[in-house]
């Protein structure tokens, strides 16, 4: 948990103290004597679980995400939305393991020159150039033009 939130629930309530078996700075320990309120305990328990369950492969996956229809992000785009620009290769990685297609469009991430993946990706290296064809992002020679089809942001 961020510092400054453990702080706040331990200043806002007694019954949230500094956590036991944990890191005192960043964990609390909750006493469930009824004087907190279920929304704050909800609260607390989603603070918490979303720190614990933050990975690479969830940064990578939604900076997938937002690359936008009808462009491209490099590797090195993705690793840096997601934290860390040397983590290129994890990108990789992790887009070879994409659990949904339809939801994480990996298909939208070329390399620093704009070419498409090799032949084990997407059934087939026709595949991933179809999926961005259909998204009206021209392929030519299995390369995409990064200066015309690139996404600055993420």
């Amino acid at each position: 948990m961020d510092p400054d939130k453990a702080f706040f629930w331990r200043r806002l309530y007694d019954s949230v103290i500094p956590g036991y078996h944990q890191n005192k700075m960043h964990w609390n320990t909750i006493i469930l004597d009824g004087s907190i309120p279920d929304r704050d305990i909800k609260a607390m328990i989603a603070e918490s679980y979303d720190l614990i369950s933050d990975c690479p492969a969830k940064r990578i996956y939604e900076a997938v995400k937002r690359i936008p229809y009808g462009r491209v992000a490099t590797y090195a785009q993705v690793a840096e939305a997601a934290g860390d620009r040397k983590m290129a290769r994890a990108v990789g990685n992790a887009l070879h393991k994409n659990p949904d297609l339809s939801i994480i469009p990996c298909y939208r991430v070329v390399n620093a020159k704009g070419e498409l993946a090799g032949n084990y990706a997407f059934g087939g290296a026709w595949k991933q150039g179809e999926l961005l064809e259909a998204e009206g992002v021209e392929v030519v020679d299995g390369k995409v033009d990064l200066s015309k089809y690139g996404c600055d942001y993420l």
